[in-house]
C-alpha cells in the first residue's frame, strides 16, 4: 500500500497582493501569470507554505482574474507563508522578479476572510472608435432596455445571458483612440453567475442599438472590490475583513 503523504504545516501568515497587468502583458492569461508568479516566487525566496497530498503546491489563491487581452490596474491573488515576513519586503522581491508589464502595486497582511468574497463589482474603462454622439445615444437606450440577452462561448458552449441586470453604472465620454477621435465608455460591473465582461456589454451595445465598437476595444479594470449598494461606489478589499 503506497505510503501516506508528509501532512504540511498550515500558513503562520498570509499576505494579499494587488497587482497591474500593463501594456503588452494584457494579453498574458491567467495560466500564463500563475507560472510566471510561481517562477518569480522561486527567484525571491519567499518562504511558501506548501498544500499536503502526493504533489504539494504552494499556497496561493487567485480571486477576480480580468479576461484575457484586458488590462488592469487591480488584480489580486493572496498567499501562505511558512514563515512571518514583512510584506514590504515581499512587495520589492516579487517586483523586481516578474517581467515589466506585471506590476506589484500592494502587498498587506490578511484581515481574514474570504478575498473571493470581497471582489463584488468591478470598475472598467473601454475606449472605442465610435464617435462620442452615437456611442452616448447606444448608452441611453442600453440604459433604457430592461434586459438585454446576448451570448458567449464558455466551455460547456454557447451560452445565453442577460448583460444588463450586472451593469451598475455606464457613460459615454469622448476620447481620443490610436485611430483618432473616440469614446471612453466608464462601465461598472456587478460580479456575479455567469460573470458579465465588459466585451458583453459591447455586445448588447450592438445588440440594442447598433453601434459598432470596432474590433479592438482597449478594455481596463480600474478597481474591483466590495460594492456599496446604496452608492455604486467600489471599496478597497486589501481595508476590509468580513
Amino acid at each position: 500500500m503506497r505510503d501516506q503523504p508528509e501532512q504540511q504545516a498550515p500558513p503562520v501568515q498570509r499576505l494579499r497582493i494587488r497587482y497591474a497587468k500593463r501594456g503588452r502583458l494584457r494579453f498574458t492569461s491567467h495560466r500564463d501569470f500563475s507560472r510566471a508568479l510561481e517562477r518569480a516566487i522561486f527567484r525571491a525566496r519567499v518562504p511558501m507554505a506548501y498544500s499536503s497530498g502526493f504533489n504539494p503546491h504552494p499556497r496561493i489563491s487567485y480571486a477576480g482574474a480580468a479576461p484575457t487581452g484586458s488590462a488592469s490596474e487591480a488584480e489580486y491573488f493572496e498567499i501562505g507563508l511558512a514563515e512571518v515576513v514583512d510584506p514590504a519586503a515581499v512587495h520589492q522581491a516579487l517586483d523586481e522578479a516578474l517581467p515589466e508589464g506585471l506590476d506589484v502595486v500592494e502587498v498587506v497582511e490578511s484581515q481574514g476572510g474570504s478575498l473571493a468574497d470581497q471582489l463584488e463589482a468591478s470598475h472598467w474603462v473601454v475606449d472605442i472608435t465610435a464617435q462620442p454622439i452615437e456611442a452616448a445615444a447606444a448608452v441611453a437606450t442600453f440604459l433604457g432596455t430592461d434586459a438585454v440577452p446576448v451570448q458567449r462561448m464558455t466551455k460547456k458552449g454557447l451560452r445565453d445571458f442577460d448583460c444588463r441586470a450586472a451593469v451598475i453604472a455606464l457613460a459615454a465620454t469622448p476620447h481620443a483612440t490610436v485611430q483618432g477621435d473616440g469614446t471612453r465608455l466608464d462601465l461598472v460591473l456587478r460580479h456575479g453567475v455567469p460573470a458579465v465582461r465588459p466585451d458583453d456589454v459591447l455586445a448588447g451595445l450592438g445588440a440594442v442599438a447598433g453601434l459598432d465598437t470596432g474590433t479592438a476595444p482597449l478594455l481596463t479594470r480600474l478597481a474591483q472590490g466590495p460594492l456599496d449598494v446604496a452608492t455604486g461606489e467600489i471599496g478597497d478589499p486589501l481595508r476590509v475583513s468580513r
